[in-house]
């Protein structure tokens, strides 16, 4: 954090938990960078061992610990958070952004119309795409709660809360999904000091974005993609104090994607 950072930006003294943050080129990663920049402690997690290299090329921005896990098991989650907690001495802040496919998983399994699309491929989908942020959030509102205060930001999409693509059925109805449990815990923890928000991306240049993905990015009124942390500013922002009474708001960073009826130039 820099000296002059001013009360209602600085996150200084709050410990944040990251999910998903296994890419160096995801919102994740950005996110978790955003937050130490800002003087939090951060807890970043992924399913692979692979978050221990996240957690060294982060080092040098401040206290951050890396840890891996499925988080579409409740009990590894629920291993998970109790060691964080006690690593950092508690959780103030939560993003949840593990979905999209894990490591290992061919591309395009899980896609697919209703019709089309086998039921434990869209089972599977809704898993990592929803219930990993309702496990994660389970677990973290104990500590929240303890305090009276928290934050929870969880990483939708466009597609499904404001828009939506041919072929991905599964993860249209898990992110509106997310949407619908963001603004559930809104109502139901604002008077214990916790807020609850999410972000809806649109075309994100990431270091999975397809060509097809990034000519599609082409087209959105600011004619190109999003950067991940141009993603991640407004997650953290949620996070910050001056952002107390933004609660049970989904915000898009699609470039006016979702608000223009026409296309071509």
């Amino acid at each position: 954090m820099t000296p002059n950072t001013p009360d209602w930006l600085s996150l200084q003294g709050k410990r944040a938990v990251v999910t998903g943050a296994g890419s160096a080129t995801g919102i994740g990663y950005a996110c978790a960078q955003a937050l130490l920049e800002l003087g939090a402690e951060v807890a970043i997690t992924a399913t692979g061992e692979h978050i221990h290299e996240r957690v060294t090329a982060l080092s040098g921005y401040g206290v951050v610990r890396g840890y891996a896990c499925d988080l579409t098991s409740i009990e590894s989650t629920q291993e998970m958070f109790s060691s964080i907690g006690s690593d950092q001495g508690g959780i103030d802040i939560l993003i949840n952004n593990a979905g999209m496919a894990s490591v290992g998983t061919p591309v395009g399994v899980e896609s697919g119309s209703l019709g089309s699309i086998d039921v434990l491929d869209f089972d599977s989908a809704v898993q990592r795409n929803l219930m990993t942020a309702v496990h994660a959030t389970r677990c973290a509102l104990p500590f929240m709660l303890e305090n009276r205060w928290g934050r929870v930001i969880s990483i939708a999409s466009v597609t499904g809360p404001l828009m939506s693509m041919r072929g991905e059925s599964a993860y249209a109805t898990a992110k509106a999904a997310l949407v619908g449990l963001t603004r559930s815990l809104a109502v139901d923890y604002a008077g214990q000091g916790i807020t609850a928000n999410a972000i809806a991306p649109g075309w994100i240049h990431t270091g999975s974005q397809t060509e097809h993905e990034a000519r599609e990015g082409k087209l959105v009124p600011l004619m190109r993609s999003a950067t991940t942390m141009e993603v991640a500013a407004v997650a953290v922002f949620l996070a910050t104090p001056g952002a107390s009474y933004v609660t049970g708001q989904c915000i898009a960073v699609d470039g006016g994607n979702s608000v223009a009826e026409e296309r071509t130039q």
